[in-house]
């Protein structure tokens, strides 16, 4: 069994978009370099979306210029067009992810698209991704429950996962994006994706509404998925889905795995001061479930902390 399990940090983009505070480039410097002190090395960085749209992503080209240990780490832009894909090249990104919701209503609310619409614009940047020799990554959001439209069916999941591989994604991230997955729904979803193909083509994305986003990733783990989003603090959703907020804290997730016997490469004792500083950052209340438990285990002398 493989046992290591990539962390990809989705903090300086799903964690700030929504947040009221507007971090300058320099502040959000400031938190990737805290992200890497911490052993993460895997950091979704920003989008390269409309500044009037989502504000606090504006200077995200800028912010790739300036990125450090770009041999050791990577980094990720989400784009959402090929005027975005354009940007994010210019920039020097090396690996893209799109967005496809899985259901009609989602799209329409979301980018004012069908559904048909949005599957050939991701599928139309992922095959120019793969040309490109860029990676390309796809989201299928509400991979589990829409909040417009329900439950979502596995075999629209399974098809519109297909097409994304088919169109040149190296990875497809499944997306509870409001936080409405349960243990079973991730095996009955993820279970017919992986008879597909390889587990290690599949990523997914939970948020913790609902307090059941270990849960997600422990049946996400017994079926062979080895990568994972979350977001330092719990920092983030997504600001166009009601009822969204609460990512899956990277320093819970990263507990999880520790203590379960799995690698990461990351300390969990380390995630504290790094929420530590991204919390005095953002300019919110930041931490997981575990992390008063952290926090204390960090205090006491260094023979005596065991995690």
């Amino acid at each position: 069994m493989n046992d290591f399990v990539t962390v990809n940090e989705v903090g300086p983009r799903d964690g700030l978009q929504s947040q009221g505070k507007i971090l300058s480039i320099e502040e959000r410097l400031l938190m990737i370099n805290a992200l890497l002190a911490s052993g993460i090395r895997s950091i979704e960085v920003g989008s390269f979306v409309s500044p009037k749209a989502v504000p606090q992503m504006a200077g995200t080209g800028e912010l790739f210029g300036q990125l450090p240990m770009t041999e050791v780490v990577a980094y990720s832009a989400l784009v959402p067009n090929m005027r975005g894909y354009e940007l994010a090249l210019a920039a020097g990104a090396k690996s893209i992810a799109v967005v496809l919701s899985a259901t009609e209503t989602m799209n329409q609310r979301n980018i004012n698209m069908s559904l048909e619409q949005s599957t050939a614009v991701c599928a139309e940047l992922l095959q120019r991704a793969r040309e490109d020799g860029i990676e390309g990554r796809a989201y299928v959001a509400v991979a589990f429950e829409c909040p417009f439209e329900g439950l979502t069916p596995a075999r629209v999941v399974e098809s519109l996962t297909l097409r994304m591989l088919e169109a040149g994604a190296r990875k497809v991230i499944v997306a509870d994006t409001i936080g409405a997955a349960n243990p079973k729904s991730v095996r009955d979803v993820l279970g017919s994706l992986i008879g597909l193909d390889s587990a290690s083509m599949l990523s997914c994305h939970f948020h913790d509404t609902r307090g059941m986003a270990l849960a997600n990733v422990l049946a996400a783990l017994e079926l062979g998925v080895r990568e994972f989003d979350s977001s330092i603090g719990g920092l983030g959703g997504c600001p166009f889905s009601p009822g969204a907020t609460g990512n899956l804290a990277t320093e819970d997730l990263v507990l999880m795995l520790h203590s379960m016997g799995l690698r990461s490469g990351i300390e969990p004792l380390a995630l504290v001061v790094t929420v530590q500083r991204i919390q005095a950052l953002a300019g919110v209340p930041l931490g997981g479930h575990a992390f008063r438990w952290l926090q204390r285990q960090a205090s006491k002398p260094q023979e005596a902390v065991h995690v």
